[in-house]
């Protein structure tokens, strides 16, 4: 097959037949089985979808010739009001009907942590990492959902995470020695990502691995490999057969997402959506790809993700002179993709089984000059989840959710000194930010909840000039029916609350207050209550005396004085008695 494909170079350094057999011979047929194996139709069909799409790179073709852009129609709720909470409710009474699934192939590297970052802290307050907080946030959507249901119901909302060669060992030590973090071992499924070929040139020419040559050099395929994944699984059967009507994707760094869930699968179910993206609202010219409805000339029609150096010149050649420019709201028309989809299982199934799991690839290669003939390194072909709607039909109901940044989004990617350096108005999108962005979001909850909160300061860290709230960790649902009274918090404060049952009432607070409570604890916290508290200290991010997780940060909690309560028998208490 290899030699009928034009392949016949990858044994041009061979040794004579009789030596390096077991050790190196075999391996590399072992390793060419593997890659013809996990590629949808196979290594043959990886290397001719690549050859078209490098002569495509080559002749400079415009992936969007004859197409024109316009808004998609979606949904914009406002947090809090009447339609937010209509959505909310519907979307959590839908989970239990969902499974969810992580993309998490992906090391920390980038962000200066040698981890996996599913391992990595989403906030220091409590050092709760962000696969923790992950499930437990589906594991209370899971208990509210099941309240709701007419009479009984053990629903167990799967968890799928799609790992890497990297990632796959230390994600299920993660799992297994933090006892799955209270999920059950049968709810969670671990989907290893395979890599791909790499590409030497125009034809299409595997790369041999520069430090062995009886191996194929290759590359991660790209995130988009999820889809394959599952269709090859049969886990989407299963679901299927179990009653299940929703697939939720989600990213590995986004400490807000499970904010805007539940009224974003509200939407969904309510607008009976087949692809519902989360979305949030974007500035003209922002590096953050649009959702945008493309027309062609012959009548088809798609709702995808155009990345953002490709919308600006879209519009100019399609007869928006200005290209992308913020509307009277003060925001691009197209809003923000921020890679969450909310699938419908059902038609979701019936599109994979029409490609065989195949999602829509492109190719990014390096060229040397201007003449294209040869690369500065190799190439491979990518996908990307959010590339999923490229191919459905026009009839398909493909939408989107709009959701506030500071409710939806706090992605952490960047190291420090990136981050320093972006310009001064865009998010940082780093653990510093990041841990204040939650932040900053529990407290507005709580403000529009009813609680007078402090305006936060602003302070500098790792050269990262940002807002600093109460220090505020929520681990309950249901927060505004769970305040009564004049409930105020200074802006030095920090509050921990693990509980489902945990009530607060004319609480003035300042300092650290620590409330922890079991299932069969209801709790009741009245003020006032006042400690020095916990400050934040500046940590030089060079200094390696410092954990990697902290010094990304730019600034450690010093804990100087904390009131912490624990109640871990059944009952009704007060701080106060």
């Amino acid at each position: 097959m290899l030699v009928e494909m034009g392949q016949s170079h990858l044994f041009h350094h061979w040794s004579q037949p009789g030596s390096d057999d077991d050790q190196d011979k075999r391996c590399f047929f072992d390793q060419v089985n593997k890659l013809d194996t996990s590629y949808p139709g196979g290594l043959a069909s990886y290397i001719q979808n690549a050859r078209r799409l490098l002569a495509d790179s080559k002749q400079g073709k415009n992936p969007f010739h004859g197409f024109t852009p316009s808004v998609p129609s979606g949904e914009i709720p406002t947090f809090g009001d009447d339609n937010f909470v209509k959505f909310e409710e519907a979307g959590v009474k839908e989970v239990r009907n969902a499974a969810f699934v992580l993309v998490a192939g992906g090391l920390g590297e980038r962000l200066g942590y040698n981890g996996i970052k599913l391992a990595l802290p989403s906030e220091t307050t409590t050092g709760t990492c962000f696969l923790q907080h992950y499930i437990e946030s589906i594991l209370a959507l899971q208990d509210a959902s099941c309240r709701l249901a007419q009479g009984q119901c053990e629903a167990q909302i799967p968890l799928v995470i799609m790992t890497s060669d990297d990632t796959n060992a230390p994600t299920l030590d993660l799992l297994e020695s933090n006892a799955y973090f209270g999920m059950k071992p049968n709810q969670v499924k671990l989907l290893k990502q395979e890599k791909v070929a790499c590409l030497d040139d125009n034809d299409a020419r595997l790369a041999v691995d520069p430090v062995n040559r009886y191996r194929i050099q290759t590359k991660p395929h790209g995130h988009g490999d999820v889809h394959s994944l599952l269709y090859s699984s049969g886990l989407l059967k299963t679901w299927k057969n179990a009653g299940l009507k929703w697939v939720l994707f989600f990213q590995d760094t986004n400490g807000l997402l499970f904010k805007a869930i539940p009224s974003a699968l509200g939407v969904s179910s309510t607008k009976e959506y087949h692809v519902n993206s989360l979305a949030v609202p974007r500035k003209a010219k922002e590096a953050i790809g649009g959702i945008t409805k493309l027309t062609h000339a012959d009548g088809r029609t798609m709702v995808i993700n155009v990345e953002y150096n490709q919308i600006d010149p879209l519009l100019r050649a399609t007869g928006h002179p200005e290209g992308d420019v913020n509307s009277e709201t003060g925001y691009s028309p197209f809003p923000g993709n921020i890679n969450q989809l909310i699938l419908n299982l059902g038609p979701y199934i019936e599109e994979l089984t029409r490609t065989q799991g195949v999602i829509p690839e492109f190719v990014n290669p390096k060229y040397k000059d201007s003449s294209k003939t040869s690369f500065k390194s190799s190439t491979r072909l990518e996908c990307m989840t959010q590339d999923y709607p490229k191919s459905l039909s026009p009839s398909a109901r493909v939408g989107f959710t709009v959701m506030d940044a500071w409710l939806a989004y706090a992605p952490v990617k960047n190291n420090p000194e990136y981050a320093a350096k972006v310009p001064k108005g865009n998010p940082y999108h780093s653990a510093t930010s990041g841990e204040m962005f939650i932040y900053r979001a529990n407290s507005l909850i709580l403000k529009k909840a009813g609680v007078k909160v402090a305006d936060p300061v602003t302070a500098t860290f790792n050269g990262q000039q940002v807002e600093v709230w109460p220090k505020w960790a929520m681990t309950f649902a249901e927060v505004r029916h769970k305040l009564s009274g004049n409930c105020s918090i200074s802006q030095s404060s920090t509050m921990v609350i693990k509980g489902c049952n945990v009530f607060v009432e004319d609480l003035s607070f300042g300092g650290t207050l620590i409330v922890n409570a079991v299932e069969d604890a209801e709790v009741k916290v009245v003020g006032p209550v006042h400690n020095q508290g916990w400050d934040l200290e500046q940590v030089d991010h060079k200094d390696t005396s410092v954990p990697e997780d902290i010094r990304i940060r730019g600034f450690r909690i010093n804990k100087v004085a904390q009131l912490e309560l624990n109640y871990n028998e059944p009952g009704k208490f007060s701080n106060s008695s």
